[in-house]
């Protein structure tokens, strides 16, 4: 079945471009449009997206609430949420990620990313290149906590190995990439992944990033 794809974007020109490049492939049905995120939580409910393609700054509703309310408890639906951004570094971006995006996109990024991003996301994985996650947890250096901090009491319920798995992701890698530094399967790596969001309930590897970061588990900047 074709992956449905709902489009929120208050420029229709830009609506107009990703409905034609998401239309060109075979697996990607572009079900419906909005233009903020009141339309969009409407077009959920009556649409049943499997991914929403959503701007963060928009009239009436930006597209951080509107996540909230799509992802958060009582959702209509499993539609998963892929940000849109101006900017790489975009202030919203870490608050969407906290509301429940699966991930982020530039606006200006290469056709076939797009498309590729929607595969990602639709399939439960998340979507936010290493490189852009440690610049983006960098620039809010400051609003995480210091090496002196106390380690949260929920990290206490992680193996020495899902720490360390923890750490990886925090910092960016692949399941493939976590295997080869670990010297383990990729299904291994799963098994772990997987334990890691059960134990912390958190959503995905988006938000298992965060909140390496936020605990003091991992500190921007350090190799």
């Amino acid at each position: 079945m074709a992956i449905r794809v709902l489009l929120v974007d208050d420029q229709p020109l830009l609506r107009t471009g990703f409905r034609m490049i998401l239309e060109a492939e075979h697996d990607i049905a572009v079900v419906g449009e909005a233009g903020d995120g009141q339309q969009a939580l409407d077009q959920v409910r009556a649409l049943q997206p499997d991914v929403v393609l959503m701007d963060i700054r928009m009239p009436r509703m930006d597209g951080v609430e509107a996540t909230r309310r799509i992802t958060g408890a009582g959702r209509d639906g499993p539609a998963k949420v892929l940000v849109l951004t101006t900017f790489d570094l975009d202030e919203y971006v870490v608050e969407a990620l906290r509301a429940g995006a699966s991930g982020f996109l530039l606006k200006d990024a290469p056709a076939q990313e797009l498309v590729q991003a929607i595969r990602v996301v639709a399939a439960g994985e998340a979507m936010l290149a290493p490189s852009v996650t440690r610049r983006l947890l960098d620039k809010y250096a400051g609003r995480l906590p210091s090496g002196e901090d106390p380690v949260p009491q929920a990290l206490g319920t992680l193996t020495e190995r899902e720490v360390e798995v923890l750490k990886l992701v925090a910092k960016g890698l692949s399941n493939a990439e976590i295997a080869a530094e670990l010297f383990v399967s990729e299904t291994t790596v799963k098994t772990h992944v997987g334990h890691v969001l059960t134990k912390l309930g958190l959503r995905d590897r988006v938000q298992a990033a965060v909140y390496a970061y936020e605990s003091g588990l991992v500190r921007p900047g350090a190799q």
